[in-house]
């Protein structure tokens, strides 16, 4: 099956892989948000969870792992901001037909998830904002030094 991740304005019927319930688990971003609380929906520690995800990184990190999955513009229950940074769940199919596991790394959907968490914040993206935000953190410290000098 193709990994596909919907544009959320295209026609979801064309682009969603029919998976049997038994078979897939979805994921949403906020059981693996270190910023959300357990009753806000957090399924993982905290220590282990990543701040803020996106679909898309839930995705990419799942398409990279040899995993079925797909994006829906789905909501969680949970979740008060209807932003759309904020929608999405990713459908992963767990199991085959058979019943046998797809990938035998992932034999729970909390293995799945703790391994979401540990691979996202090494995601390109994810390095890469890092990066930048030092360097504008060490430029306005640097013009914080400049106006103390001048008094």
């Amino acid at each position: 099956m193709q990994f596909q991740c919907s544009g959320f304005g295209r026609d979801e019927a064309e682009l969603k892989i029919k998976f049997h319930v038994n078979q897939s688990v979805c994921i949403y971003p906020v059981y693996i948000n270190s910023k959300k609380t357990i009753a806000e929906g957090r399924r993982i520690a905290a220590e282990k969870a990543v701040e803020n995800p996106t679909c898309s990184e839930i995705h990419n990190v799942l398409g990279a792992a040899g995993m079925n999955a797909v994006c829906e513009n789905k909501l969680h229950p949970r979740e008060w901001n209807r932003d759309w940074q904020f929608r999405g769940r990713v459908r992963v199919q767990l199991k085959k037909e058979d019943g046998s596991l797809c990938n035998e790394q992932f034999s729970s959907r909390k293995e799945l998830m703790l391994y979401v968490a540990e691979m996202i914040p090494k995601l390109k993206s994810r390095t890469q904002k890092s990066g930048t935000g030092e360097q504008n953190s060490q430029q306005s410290d640097g013009s914080k030094k400049n106006k103390k000098k001048k008094k």
